[in-house]
């Protein structure tokens, strides 16, 4: 029949009892066309108890009762049989049904009712008429729940990944011929156009999200293959296009290349521009994610050509047509397909999705065979050009569309048609382990069947020279981030699958074929010897290709990674001429980059690229030479170039065994250079590069710590020089790491020192003392740093740093000296009335006491240099007390005699201090009422009260301070409240 129904009881669990439920099943030539189940499930997948009911019905068909449809057995029913079934069925089922049957019978009664206009009457167990659409049940309404959820959760929660299992369960689908694959892609899709977030992404400018963004390219691509299925109907094909067109033409429908409309605002559009290169991006139609769809519905597979070509291997030419040129065969005879590379690929895609898997192996090799010969003629084309590209240097020969990170992916799928051919399904492939990483594949090699003679390749090989020429493609870098990320995505994708395989001779040789192809195929390869300045850089994969060919052919490997290490558009500018692309022409731009979203990790590729060569050339000086030559002309990054040079420092000098020399030196070598890009730029890093290249020289030895203290004005700035590398250099640890003897000790200081006085002389102010402090073992040296602190001191340095000098001075014995400097440091120093927590006040007084410990003289001098810096009262207040507390002299300067008397503040020097101090309390009472508020009141009166003590000093004092008592109540009697507090404490 055509209805199936059952129960199944689900056992009872720990949790759960025994459950029951009520299936029921439609199916039409051979497919489940709609299902029913007690459980309620709500899913885009049949439920376990579907699934059980049509397993139980497939292994145990004689267990399942086969009936007639129940309208056959209806007609052999009497009057009295039929009444009886109907009061019985009602009866059984009365809540359910008895609404139904009373409404059916008051119908059936009424004579001019619709159920009396139609003949029969419908049984759901009898099948659909052979005119019926027939197709496999989809719970339409569930697709659309699970795709809204998946879309409103954005890419989170592992949503991403729940919508690309339903996109590999479209290509299921389609690959067993159910029609229902393309109806899921369409409600897919219908929910992916109605996502809220569209509109508010086109409103806002910004792109669409990364996760988003590769939905919707396998969206796309989904669709071309569901229109290039080779069997489909003329009007599925029709309507697909009819909806595809409409989506497309919605405002919101995301564009090929990435955002809507141009990616960035242009950093250059405020510039001038020459008017073709505005007008060029308004002319190129808008291209969405359905459009390659869109133009697919117009490819169909009536060739005759393409027809021989995929339903046999044994398609050739007959020997005698195989002299002349012919656009069908090549010389062998085998077939060649001559269409558009990703158009051609899209075909073998959609044959390998729609479950032809031959069918797209044999239109491969015809594919390839046409790369091949191309590959050829290219060859002999420029073989032709060569002198002249050389000449100039760069070509305008390149392909703008590039088929590493095209939409279309058509080196991806070639890839994977073929080694789909050569996979080894091992026993128990599908049991993934827990953390949900399957095994790598494992491949072998399968012959191509050919017509022609035995060819003796096999379609692994064939994988492997598909990938390797289609990545080394010479291609224009496109344009926009979104398209340019891509490239590196593909790019990373394809060289993942690569190391996949297992190279064995069979691979190697077309490996070292393919890449001898690539060296010479100048503009046409990306690693040929002339390339297009935009031209995607072949980092990434000359780093997977140096790796793989290292240990059977070194020279090969060397010479492909070398060439590979430039990045031509950072090198020159773009040539005026170049037309071929013209939104390409960055020559109207003055920028020197182009617009390359992607620099940065392009760069770090390179940079990559250099450290698996130097890894490689460890200990070879020759191979390391060359590295290192490429390095310096192709790398223009100072970080990228510092992180080289600590990536062979650390190779170098492995925990476990001895250093490697010859990378020691090249780290050297890199880390000099790097010293000398970033001496004039401002490099947040640079204080740690200076460190690191010490260290580097001192593993290196005494000879390259000599060199970089002689050459140091190159290298470094004064101040690094003196406080960091020669300090370095001269420390404890390093004298004990290179175990140096006495002469080579002392050849190190002497150079310390003369580089310490050199920087001294060029920036006194930042290097003084450390010159000093590098000098102090060496009398001369210690000498002439003194000298040029002191000739210095006058113009160039500030207070602070001549208040430093001093006490370090002073520290190290030498107190006159340091009085000298202290008094050149005040004559800098100027102290306002209400700076008393100035950060100098501590220096002004340690001049003060050094003087004052010097004796009588030395603070004489002082003093008229303190009243003519300081202002500020409290702080002169201060130094007049310290030095009536104790007799000057103290140090006891040898040669001198102290009287051992106080000083008395009636006579000079401390006479001239006493009235500076007095004076500087009274214009600081002045200033301080001129704006005081009533919360200040309180501390004003105590700073009154320190006033007084300082006028008592003074012989005639309380007479003094009572008269500048009157003259303030005089001046501000407004001030009631204030005069009022200043009565009552002063009189």
């Amino acid at each position: 029949g055509f209805h199936l129904s059952g129960t199944v009881t689900e056992p009872a669990t720990a949790t759960e009892p025994e459950m029951t439920y009520k299936v029921a099943i439609s199916f039409d030539r051979c497919k489940i066309t709609s299902v029913t189940c007690g459980c309620g499930n709500k899913d885009i997948f049949y439920c376990a108890h579907v699934v059980a009911l049509s397993l139980y019905r497939i292994r145990k068909p004689d267990q399942v009762k086969l009936r007639l449809p129940i309208s056959e057995t209806l007609f052999q029913m009497n009057r009295d049989q039929l009444q009886k079934f109907v009061q019985y069925l009602i009866t059984a089922h009365h809540t359910e049904v008895l609404p139904t049957a009373q409404k059916l019978a008051d119908e059936i009664l009424s004579s001019n009712s619709e159920i009396n206009q139609v003949h029969g009457a419908p049984d759901p167990t009898a099948g659909a008429s052979i005119d019926d659409e027939n197709c496999w049940h989809l719970d339409e309404e569930q697709v659309r729940e699970q795709v809204k959820l998946f879309l409103s959760q954005g890419g989170y929660y592992g949503s991403g990944k729940q919508l690309n299992s339903m996109f590999a369960k479209v290509r299921e689908m389609l690959r067993m011929r159910d029609s229902n694959g393309a109806r899921m892609l369409t409600l897919i899709t219908e929910q992916f156009m109605a996502d809220p977030r569209l509109s508010l992404w086109r409103q806002q400018g910004t792109g669409i999200t990364e996760k988003c963004r590769q939905l919707w390219d396998e969206l796309g691509a989904l669709w071309v293959c569901v229109v290039l299925n080779p069997h489909c109907k003329l009007e599925e094909k029709s309507c697909w296009l009819r909806q595809l067109r409409k989506w497309g033409e919605m405002d919101v429908c995301p564009l090929e290349d990435g955002n809507y409309g141009n990616e960035l605002p242009n950093i250059t559009n405020a510039l001038t521009q020459s008017s073709g290169h505005s007008q060029d991006s308004l002319a190129r139609p808008r291209r969405t994610v359905f459009t390659r769809a869109i133009e697919g519905c117009d490819l169909h597979w009536q060739d005759s050509h393409l027809q021989r070509i995929i339903s046999s291997d044994f398609y050739v030419s007959p020997s005698y047509q195989r002299e002349g040129e012919s656009l069908l065969f090549n010389s062998q005879g085998q077939p060649l397909w001559l269409e558009h590379v990703p158009t051609a690929c899209a075909r073998v895609d959609a044959l390998r999705s729609h479950g032809y898997p031959r069918e797209a192996l044999r239109l491969t090799v015809a594919i390839i065979n046409t790369l091949r010969l191309q590959q050829q003629r290219q060859l002999e084309i420029y073989k032709h050009q060569k002198k002249e590209l050389l000449q100039r240097g760069a070509t305008t020969i390149t392909n703008l569309e590039g088929w590493v990170g095209h939409p279309l992916n058509p080196i991806g799928c070639l890839f994977l048609t073929l080694t789909e051919a050569c996979r080894l399904e091992e026993e128990n492939c599908l049991e993934i382990s827990d953390a949900g990483d399957s095994k790598p594949p494992v491949y072998q090699h399968v012959p191509v069947v050919t017509g022609s003679q035995d060819s003796g390749e096999s379609y692994l090989s064939l994988a492997l020279e598909v990938a390797l020429m289609g990545m080394g493609q010479q291609r224009v870098m496109p344009e926009g981030l979104y398209a340019q990320d891509k490239v590196c995505r593909n790019e990373e994708q394809i060289i993942a699958q690569l190391q996949d395989l297992e190279l064995d001779p069979v691979l190697v040789q077309t490996l070292r074929k393919q890449c001898i192809l690539l060296l010479e195929g100048g503009p046409f390869s990306g690693l040929g010897e002339v390339i297009h300045r935009e031209s995607v850089p072949m980092h990434t994969f000359a780093k997977y290709l140096f790796s793989a060919l290292l240990p059977h052919d070194a020279d090969l490997a060397y010479k492909l990674a070398l060439r590979a290490m430039r990045l031509p558009v950072l090198e020159t500018t773009a040539p005026s001429g170049d037309v071929t692309h013209p939104h390409h022409l960055v020559s109207v731009v003055p920028s020197r980059y182009p617009r390359w979203f992607t620099l940065g990790h392009l760069e770090s590729q390179q940079c990559e690229l250099a450290s698996t060569m130097l890894t490689a050339a460890k200990g070879d000086m020759l191979r390391l030479r060359t590295v290192l030559e490429a390095i310096q002309k192709n790398i223009h990054s100072s970080s990228l170039i510092f992180k080289l040079a600590q990536d062979a420092f650390k190779i170098a000098t492995p925990a476990d065994s001895n250093s490697d020399t010859t990378l020691l030196n090249v780290a050297l070598e890199l880390g000099l250079q790097v010293m000398r890009m970033t001496l004039s730029t401002l490099n947040w890093r640079r204080r740690e590069m200076v460190r690191w290249l010490v260290t580097c020289a001192t593993e290196v030895g005494v000879r390259a710590l000599v060199s970089i203290l002689q050459s140091w004005y190159s290298l470094f700035t004064p101040t690094e020089a003196t406080s960091i590398v020669a300090a370095t250099v001269m420390s404890h640890n390093t004298i004990l790491r290179l175990s140096l003897d006495y002469p080579q000790r002392e050849e190190l200081a002497s150079c310390a020192r003369t580089l310490a006085l050199q920087c001294a002389m060029k920036d006194p102010q930042n290097c003084a003392l450390s010159a000093l402090t590098l000098c102090e073992k060496d009398h001369i040296a210690f000498e002439t740093a003194y000298q040029i602190v002191i000739d210095a001191a006058s113009t160039g340095m500030t207070y602070t740093q001549l208040f430093t000098i001093a006490r370090y001075m002073e520290h190290r014995g030498y107190p006159l000296r340091a009085f000298k400097l202290a008094s050149l440091a005040m004559t800098h120093l100027n102290l306002a009335y209400n700076q008393d927590t100035h950060p100098a006040i501590n220096d002004v007084l340690w001049a003060c006491a050094l003087s004052h410990s010097l004796g009588k003289n030395e603070l004489a001098a002082i003093i008229p240099l303190v009243v003519k810096s300081v202002h500020c009262a409290t702080v002169l207040s201060d130094i007049l007390r310290r030095c009536t507390m104790t007799a000057p002299g103290l140090a006891g300067i040898p040669g001198r005699r102290n009287s051992g008397k106080l000083m008395s503040t009636d006579k000079a020097p401390l006479r001239q201090l006493l009235d500076a101090t007095i004076s500087a309390y009274i214009n600081t009472t002045h200033s301080r009422l001129t704006h005081i508020s009533p919360r200040h009141y309180g501390e004003f009166i105590e700073f009154l009260s320190k006033a007084r003590e300082t006028f008592l000093l003074a012989q005639d004092g309380h007479i003094q301070f009572a008269q500048f008592i009157d003259n303030l109540k005089q001046i501000y009697k407004g001030k009631k409240k204030l005069m009022l507090l200043v009565r009552e404490r002063f009189g």
